[in-house]
């Protein structure tokens, strides 16, 4: 099973990824920050950790306001550097353990811990800024897969301190019951105080910053209890960020051992770093073969349902790229290029040939099997001028006459809301 070995704690402030990319590693005003990161790096190196789960909020970057959760983890297997406005960091992409994610995706909902989940969306300096001083990656390549989990903390509300806390509870069962071998380490982003808007702009509070982390350690509870008013009052409103530590704490056992800390202010952001590892014994084995039996309670006797594919993660990575495709019919454009030359729309979106063959022969039965969503196939039937009915009967295998005999009125319509 996987294995918590420890955890870490960063600053994700982009002047770390910027001294870095500008080699200001012995420029007196950035060299605390470096050496501040060599026992990390060490660390790291020692332990040599399989997958790390990066906790970071995106900073309106691939993530707007038309659609804002709390907590959204990446289920991708490669993830890429977020262009921020002036052009992406020269950053390799990293690789992604998709079966971790999936598996965490479950263990949470199973334990009531509604979660979303992002493919295909690169990740700004709240993740590549830490990231990049933590790992080498110099030759195009990184040491380890990981896990980004996306807190949204810009737009209120968002979650409480303590409800942070319960979700790195939550986290630490859905790690530990993965059934591979691995080794995790969690990596906790953000902070410390600063506040980068309005008058208050500025602001600092070094003293909090030290009882912050001081409270970490040994008495998260205590962090769990303050409001995000007090966490602003006391770190600036930006600082209350910080929140997403105790995400990392929640996943660590009641008591911990610190091997390292660091503070430095050299400008606008408290800029920590920090390495734990648990005190506590193994995780129960016996708790943990009840849990994945209870993930799987609630699909438990689906499968007896003949030709019923329940659309689970698996089933959409594997449909994704046609999926994406068959859903942009939703712009006019996209429905104009696609009728102007179907072959030349799927070569462009990069379908293989047997999505293309698929789509073409409009094999709706067999693009379910593929790994396509029903409620996309009816944006390509809208197009084609194809009603809902003629899918489903191709679904049963009957004729549409056959198909309508069966309902209780012999009507036909589709999401259209015109004739293509």
């Amino acid at each position: 099973m996987a294995r918590i070995i420890g955890a870490i704690a960063s600053s994700h402030t982009p002047t770390i990824g910027f001294a870095l990319d500008a080699k200001k590693q012995d420029d007196p005003a950035w060299k605390p920050i470096f050496d501040a990161y060599d026992p990390v790096r060490a660390w790291l190196e020692d332990k040599r950790p399989d997958v790390l789960l990066i906790v970071y909020n995106d900073h309106i970057t691939s993530f707007f306001f038309d659609h804002y959760a709390p907590f959204t983890l990446g289920v991708d297997d490669r993830y890429h550097v977020a262009d921020e406005g002036g052009g992406a960091r020269q950053v390799p992409p990293i690789g992604g353990h998709a079966g971790l994610s999936r598996h965490i995706v479950q263990s949470l909902m199973t334990d009531e811990f509604d979660i979303g989940t992002f493919l295909d969306r690169g990740l700004d300096h709240g993740c590549f800024s830490p990231l990049s001083v933590l790992l080498p990656h110099e030759n195009g390549e990184w040491p380890v897969q990981i896990v980004p989990l996306q807190v949204g903390v810009l737009q209120f509300p968002i979650p409480t301190a303590r409800r942070c806390f319960k979700l790195g509870q939550a986290l630490r069962t859905a790690i530990e019951s993965y059934p591979e071998d691995l080794t995790v380490a969690l990596v906790a982003t953000g902070g410390l105080s600063h506040q980068v808007h309005g008058e208050r702009c500025g602001f600092n509070n070094p003293t909090w910053d030290a009882r912050f982390m001081d409270l970490l350690e040994s008495d998260p509870e205590a962090l769990c209890r303050m409001t995000h008013a007090q966490y602003a009052e006391l770190g600036g409103m930006e600082g209350a960020e910080v929140i997403m530590w105790l995400i990392m704490r929640g996943a660590l056992s009641a008591r911990v051992r610190c091997l390292h800390r660091s503070y430095y202010l050299p400008s606008m952001t408290g800029i920590a770093t920090a390495v734990y590892e648990n005190e506590s014994p193994e995780p129960d084995a016996t708790f943990l073969a009840a849990h994945r039996a209870r993930m799987d309670e609630q699909l438990a006797g689906a499968e007896r349902f003949a030709g019923t594919y329940p659309y689970t993660l698996e089933r959409s990575a594997q449909g994704y790229r046609l999926n994406r495709f068959l859903h942009a019919l939703v712009e006019p454009e996209a429905r104009a290029v696609f009728l102007a030359g179907e072959d030349a729309a799927m070569a462009a979106a990069k379908l293989s040939e047997q999505e293309q063959d698929l789509v073409r022969r409009r094999d709706w039965r067999g693009l379910i099997h593929y790994g396509a969503i029903f409620f996309v196939l009816e944006k390509l039937a809208a197009v084609t001028g194809v009603s809902n009915l003629h899918i489903y009967a191709s679904m049963r295998g009957e004729t549409l006459e056959d198909f309508m005999k069966t309902r209780n009125q012999q009507v036909t319509y589709s999401v259209a809301a015109q004739p293509a």
